[in-house]
């Protein structure tokens, strides 16, 4: 692959992360949209840090 083409996929990668992030697309289109199957996709959250489970603590005390 190319400049070009790495670019690409990262400008695609960048995307679908600030999507998801933002909470525009699931985890499964945002996955689609950088080209990547979905736990390809969590393993690019994880290597960039970003939340992937949200857990409010709230709520959790309510739980149990």
């Amino acid at each position: 692959m190319g400049a070009r083409g790495e670019f690409l996929k990262q400008m695609r990668l960048a995307a679908a992360i600030h999507w998801y992030t933002a909470g525009k697309v699931s985890q499964e289109k945002a996955a689609l949209i950088a080209g990547l199957d979905r736990v390809d996709f969590l393993a690019a959250l994880a290597a960039e840090q970003v939340e992937v489970f949200a857990v409010d603590m709230d709520s959790l005390k309510y739980e149990s």
